[in-house]
């Protein structure tokens, strides 16, 4: 088992790592619209979205994966009315390679977020 950290994303804010490689699978923490400095992105849900995805891009890249080799992405969002500005994001990473999804309403997310993704890759 390989913990994952890089200074390109940001700290865990918890007792948790930004992810774990086992075997040839990285399992990511949840990514939140934090930048790597910690500073939130309190933008729209679709400037949250892409911070999200560049968080995810950091850690994938640490674990010797990418977006490419991602087979699973769960989805936690605030307000399912905003599932389609979401899903447009998310169809800019995930446009010719389409992991597996789930996607879920929550009734909260860390520091009030809308938009939290977590993924499982393929490690190189």
């Amino acid at each position: 088992m390989k913990i994952v950290h890089t200074e390109a994303a940001p700290k865990a804010i918890g007792p948790y790592s930004q992810g774990i490689v086992v075997n040839n699978l990285f399992y990511s923490s949840g990514q939140i619209p934090l930048k790597a400095d910690g500073e939130l992105v309190t933008g729209n849900v679709e400037e949250q979205t892409h911070q999200v995805f560049n968080n995810l891009k950091a850690v994938l890249n640490e674990a010797g994966a990418s977006l490419d080799s991602v087979v699973k992405a769960t989805v936690f969002i605030k307000d399912m009315n905003q599932f389609q500005e979401i899903n447009e994001v998310y169809g800019q990473y995930f446009h010719t390679h389409k992991p597996a999804r789930s996607c879920v309403e929550v009734a909260r997310l860390p520091k009030d977020v809308l938009v939290e993704i977590e993924v499982i890759a393929l490690v190189k």
